[in-house]
C-alpha cells in the first residue's frame, strides 16, 4: 500500500491556488513546492466548483455529504447481513 502522507494545510492550498490564478503554472510551483502539478491542478479545479465557476463536479461540501452517506449505506448493509444471518 503506497505511503500517506498528511493533508497540505488549507491556507498553504490557497496560496498555491492563488499563484496559479495570478499567471504562475502548475508545473512551475511543483518544482518550486512539494505538491505535483498534478496535485496543483485539482486544487485550482476543486476551488473553481466550490465557487460555483465550474459545473463539472461535485464541490467539497457535496463530496462530504457522498462519503457520509456512502458510510452510512455501508453501516446499514453490515447491520443487515447481521440480522439475515441471525434470523436465517
Amino acid at each position: 500500500m503506497p505511503k500517506s502522507r498528511a493533508p497540505y494545510p488549507a491556507e498553504f492550498r490557497q496560496q498555491i491556488i492563488e499563484l496559479v490564478r495570478t499567471g504562475r503554472t502548475p508545473e512551475e510551483l511543483a518544482k518550486e513546492f512539494e505538491p505535483t502539478a498534478q496535485t496543483i491542478h485539482n486544487w485550482v479545479m476543486q476551488a473553481d466548483c466550490d465557487a460555483g465557476r465550474r459545473h463539472e463536479g461535485p464541490t467539497s461540501d457535496e463530496q462530504e455529504e457522498l462519503r457520509r452517506l456512502r458510510r452510512e449505506v455501508k453501516q446499514l448493509r453490515e447491520e443487515r447481513e447481521i440480522l439475515a444471518n441471525h434470523f436465517g
